[in-house]
C-alpha cells in the first residue's frame, strides 16, 4: 500500500502539522484526512504544493508499507 508520509518530512524540517495546514490553505477536515492516510485520492494539485513547499520530488512524499 502507498502511504502520505508527510509526517516524516515535517519532522526533518522542523516544522508542525499546523504550519503546514496554513501552508496548504486547504479545510482542516481535508488536511486531517489527508495527513492521517484515510483518503482514497490527493490532488495533482496538493501533491504539487506538497512537493514545493518542502523542496522534494513525490518519491520523497510516499512511502510503500505492507498494509
Amino acid at each position: 500500500m502507498i502511504k502520505l508520509d508527510v509526517l516524516n518530512l515535517l519532522e526533518k524540517n522542523g516544522k508542525t502539522k499546523y504550519w503546514l495546514y496554513k501552508q496548504l490553505g486547504m479545510s482542516y477536515q481535508n488536511f486531517s484526512r489527508m495527513i492521517n492516510n484515510e483518503t482514497k485520492s490527493i490532488q495533482y494539485e496538493n501533491i504539487d504544493a506538497l512537493c514545493q513547499i518542502f523542496n522534494c520530488t513525490p518519491n520523497e512524499l510516499f512511502k510503500m508499507t505492507d498494509e
